[in-house]
């Protein structure tokens, strides 16, 4: 199996999807754009396109930054999508497989980060690759905006503060706001990021301040996402050999 990971910035780093991909023994490859690494000419080498999250919207400009390229990954997504290979993105990465798709991302009605529940939907139940999820999950957060809807989408989780957590874009095409790879070191990265914007963690509902995050256990929903994940490979596995 061989995963790409296309990664925005060196703080939103992958935490328990790499965990993941080591623990499987499976094949990693990486586009750091942040640190200009191109993105792949050819899907022909990808099984699974992992997009990850960034303090980026796919509305920003090459102006606003130089090293991030919505159009090209929206290309790239689309492709794989077209091509049979497994997506998930992430925060920003699940906007831009909605965006890839027809549908714009749209702001969330609030703020989260943290570490909140998120409640499954009629189809999240009955979706075989959240079947071990539960009714609720505790899972992290750390954004502002929620991806778009296409036609076929289904929501299939959702929380109290965005009514888009996880979607289903099609049966191998997954975009999760949440972020269910948390680990301590990766939530270390990100609030020493927002150090330089201390509006990150002004008051509000759904954010909580550094010592909350650092004092969470972010272990079982990432071993929640390691099942997600083993299910999406064995169906993608399934198809090629179909």
């Amino acid at each position: 199996m061989k995963v790409h990971f296309v990664v925005h910035e060196s703080f939103e780093a992958l935490g328990a999807y790499e965990t993941w991909v080591e623990d499987r023994g499976f094949e990693a490859s990486h586009s750091r754009v942040y640190d200009h690494e191109p993105l792949p000419r050819s899907i022909d080498g990808i099984d699974l396109l992992v997009v990850m999250g960034g303090p980026q919207s796919p509305s920003t400009t090459r102006e606003e930054c130089p090293h991030f390229d919505a159009a090209a990954e929206c290309a790239l997504i689309a492709r794989c999508i077209a091509g049979g290979k497994a997506v998930v993105g992430v925060c920003l990465g699940s906007q831009l497989i909605g965006t890839a798709l027809g549908a714009p991302h749209e702001h969330s009605p609030e703020k989260e980060i943290g570490k909140f529940p998120i409640t499954l939907t009629a189809a999240g139940k009955a979706n075989g690759k959240l079947s071990h999820f539960g009714d609720t999950l505790e899972v992290g957060h750390w954004h502002n905006d929620m991806p778009g809807l296409t036609a076929q989408a289904k929501i299939l989780a959702y929380s109290a503060g965005c009514p888009r957590q996880i979607i289903e874009y099609g049966d191998l095409v997954y975009g999760f706001q949440c972020h269910m790879e948390f680990t301590p070191a990766v939530v270390e990265l990100l609030i020493a990021a927002s150090e330089r914007e201390p509006e990150t963690f002004a008051a509000r509902r759904f954010v909580q301040p550094p010592d909350v995050l650092r004092a969470h256990d972010y272990g079982a929903m990432n071993r929640k996402l390691y099942g997600f994940l083993d299910r999406l490979v064995e169906a993608y596995a399934n198809g090629r050999r179909g």
